[in-house]
């Protein structure tokens, strides 16, 4: 974690071998360091974190509702989590709290096995986000390929988008987890709604107010603005619309979800796939951070702690798992916040509305939160982004469309581990394609004319890039394929990489090769390679343990001898030079 003077983070103490646990713990806990330079940022803090805490409004309540907790539970969550994960998160200016990727992963959740359920979820991923902290998984983040990441942010903006259907033509949400499913009931359920038209309406005056209202004056709470613009309107005109509901004017006493073995196994799923989810997105939002405040990086595991705390006690009063929030943190930098008192201040804020104004936060129209929603889903997907990646590579192109499609039809997690499949095996595939195999001319060491003759029965192959089991059924097809050859000189001074399958193989062209009465010379091998086969057995297999060279010369000269030899023996001339004919 860096101070806010921007000085670069501490490295992880995870990452020190030999230090003690207690050192490594005070260095993943909050101290002093998180707050040097408040006298002179406090201000801006300030300012960024009620300016954010009044754009987390609308969307805290949104989220509970589409998660099928309730508005309450979303605001609760942004209080508790937010508060948290301020405190001990690994970010000087992350804000945390409900988003639309985790709603995404509770809506299936609350169908299959009801409300309830959800607080033992998000308290049991609190933990397994807690251990993997404590674990220092977080260095983890960067083996997540850039196209996966677009990929689902694309298509978790779909499912948002599709979750707001209903809300938006005013019918309740049909029963069903497939958000396009649900969405088209929602559709032809709208035909004979009567709302119908007052609740597009609203939708249309959100929508307007947050695409105009950038343009007019970029520090303008547009979400909020249109929030409380539906709602008057509403109001006002005494349209017959679903709204929010009453609140809590207070905080729940904190309480223990609903334990047993049996219960826990069968969210085992679910509890990993919001731990998942929960550690990624909050990486992922801590990472952008990083590049827009310049404030010195995160401390990816300590972010990871601090997540883990928020998801434990966000539960507890009755809120939903939580995650680093991009938008909102965006939102704070923007804002001009440089510590973490600005995620603070945010919670504190949202805590006074309950406190004071859940009267008037119940009379929101719930078509205005999906107004709110419809746009904020439009806004997750960087266009840019997504072209770069499709115009970069095919196999990037393939990797986002695989990954989205599956967010959409199936489930996120799903998603990620399919993308990363995915953009393994065409990683691996681009690999195999750039290694090569080249037959190289060998010079001539002794200029003789049987030299000559004998030069002719020998051919070197320069093995470059790597040799591993998605390459080397091509390499090693070719080297079986050599004809009229009595000694092949394999040499490997530039290969890269080299595994045990490729070893193995390796080994077996050597068996057939020398069953052809072909001599197999190795030339060049770097030290961890020549371990390698070794080990698996390849250097056995030669004819002599001496065909290993570190000279070229010398392997050439060696396969003249193996030449020589044969020729003399097959023209019936003794080793002394003698005919025996």
């Amino acid at each position: 974690m860096s101070g806010s003077n921007g000085a670069p983070a501490q490295p992880v103490a995870a990452d020190k071998p030999g230090q003690g646990a207690a050192q490594r713990l005070r260095l993943l806990l909050p101290g002093r360091a998180d707050y040097a330079d408040l006298r002179r940022t406090w201000r801006g803090d300030v300012v960024a974190g009620v300016t954010v805490g009044v754009v987390a409004l609308p969307l805290a309540l949104a989220f509970g509702i589409t998660s099928g907790l309730g508005a309450d539970a979303g605001l609760i969550t942004a209080i508790v989590a937010g508060l948290v994960a301020g405190v001990f998160g690994g970010s000087n200016v992350q804000v945390s709290g409900p988003t639309g990727a985790m709603t995404v992963v509770l809506v299936p959740i609350v169908a299959r096995q009801g409300v309830e359920a959800v607080f033992l979820v998000g308290l049991l991923a609190g933990l397994v986000i807690l251990a993997a902290g404590l674990a220092g998984f977080g260095r983890f983040l960067a083996f997540i390929p850039w196209p996966v990441i677009e990929g689902f942010t694309l298509g978790i903006a779909v499912i948002i988008f599709l979750q707001q259907v209903p809300a938006a033509l005013g019918v309740p949400k049909p029963h069903g987890e497939n958000t396009a499913v649900v969405a088209a009931r929602a559709v032809i359920d709208a035909i004979d709604s009567a709302g119908l038209w007052w609740a597009i309406a609203l939708v249309a005056l959100v929508v307007a107010i947050m695409v105009v209202g950038p343009r007019l004056h970029r520090g303008m709470p547009v979400s909020l603005l249109g929030v409380v613009a539906a709602t008057l309107v509403a109001r006002l005109a005494d349209l017959d619309v679903a709204v929010i509901g009453e609140l809590p004017n207070s905080l729940p006493a904190p309480s223990l979800p609903t334990f047993s073995m049996t219960l826990a196994s069968d969210l085992s799923g679910a509890v990993l796939a919001v731990a998942a989810l929960g550690a990624l997105e909050s990486l992922l939002s801590a990472k952008v951070a990083d590049g827009m405040a310049g404030v010195g990086r995160h401390d990816a595991n300590r972010e990871l702690i601090g997540q883990g705390l928020a998801n434990i006690a966000s539960p507890l009063f009755g809120g939903m798992p939580a995650t680093g929030a991009i938008a909102r943190t965006a939102v704070n930098v923007k804002a001009g916040a440089r510590t973490r008192v600005a995620a603070i201040v945010h919670a504190l804020v949202l805590l006074g509305v309950v406190l004071a104004g859940s009267g008037l936060v119940a009379e929101i129209p719930l078509a205005a939160l999906a107004g709110v929603l419809m746009v904020t889903a439009f806004r997750m997907v960087d266009v840019h982004n997504v072209r770069a990646v499709v115009r970069a590579t095919r196999s990037d192109a393939i990797v986002l469309a695989v990954t989205a499609l599956i967010t959409v039809a199936f489930d996120l997690i799903l998603a990620v581990e399919v993308g990363m499949a995915a953009a393994a095996v065409l990683a691996l595939r681009h690999l195999a394609r750039t290694s090569t195999m080249i037959a190289e001319p060998l010079p001539l060491i002794d200029s003789d004319t049987a030299a000559s003759l004998h030069h002719d029965h020998i051919i070197s192959y320069r093995l470059d890039g790597a040799l591993f089991f998605g390459a080397v059924q091509r390499f090693l097809h070719e080297l079986t394929a050599v004809d009229n050859v009595e000694v092949v000189i394999l040499r490997f001074p530039d290969l890269q990489m080299l595994d045990a399958t490729g070893a193995q193989a390796l080994g077996e062209t050597i068996d057939d090769l020398q069953g052809r009465g072909i001599t197999v010379l190795i030339k060049g091998p770097r030290s961890q390679h020549l371990r390698i086969l070794r080990e698996v057995g390849v250097i056995d297999r030669l004819a002599d343990p001496k065909h290993v060279f570190t000279d070229l010369d010398a392997a050439i000269a060696h396969a003249h001898s193996h030449v020589k030899r044969r020729h003399d023996r097959h023209a019936g001339i003794g080793s002394d030079g003698v005919s025996n004919a």
